[in-house]
């Protein structure tokens, strides 16, 4: 699912309809409030990370385009993930981090084009009470989303 604009692997981010003919809807103001968040608490430890107003959200899907050098701000919900990044593809030389949710990444210029990826989802074992009513107040269903952010 994609608020804003529509990935297509032919046309990249030129399409501005569904395949239904309807526009995808426009980017959540809470959305866009978070990148922002989180673009300016970064700049505070890093004054090379550029400003950005996104307007493309492409969610529980992670695709590659815009060769701006401007931010992507991505935010895990949910399950876990051991996520892989680095200037190669071999798995034994990529670097890991766990993401856990709630964590935002933010990656950008000279990195915005390194390789990086899910390797794997963890699924918990069990579930806290908290977990269970973020469950039955948002209708989520188990699992894992990711809000990928950034302005085309």
């Amino acid at each position: 699912m994609c608020f804003g604009r529509l990935w297509d692997p032919v046309t990249k981010y030129e399409k501005s309809y569904r395949s239904d003919g309807s526009a995808p809807p426009p980017l959540p103001f809470e959305f866009i409030s978070l990148a922002e968040n989180a673009i300016e608490d970064a700049q505070l430890h890093m004054n090379l990370l550029p400003s950005m107003l996104p307007d493309i959200c492409d969610c529980d899907e992670h695709v590659g385009g815009l060769d701006s050098g401007l931010p992507v701000v991505s935010v895990s919900i949910g399950y876990s993930a051991e996520f892989l990044y680095g200037h190669t593809r071999d798995e034994n030389k990529l670097e890991k981090v766990l993401l856990e949710s709630g964590d935002v990444l933010i990656f950008g210029g000279k990195s915005r084009r390194i390789f990086h990826g899910v390797r794997r989802i963890l699924t918990p074992l069990d579930y806290s009470q908290g977990y269970s009513q973020v469950i039955k107040e948002t209708g989520l269903r188990l699992g894992r989303l990711n809000l990928t952010l950034k302005q085309f």
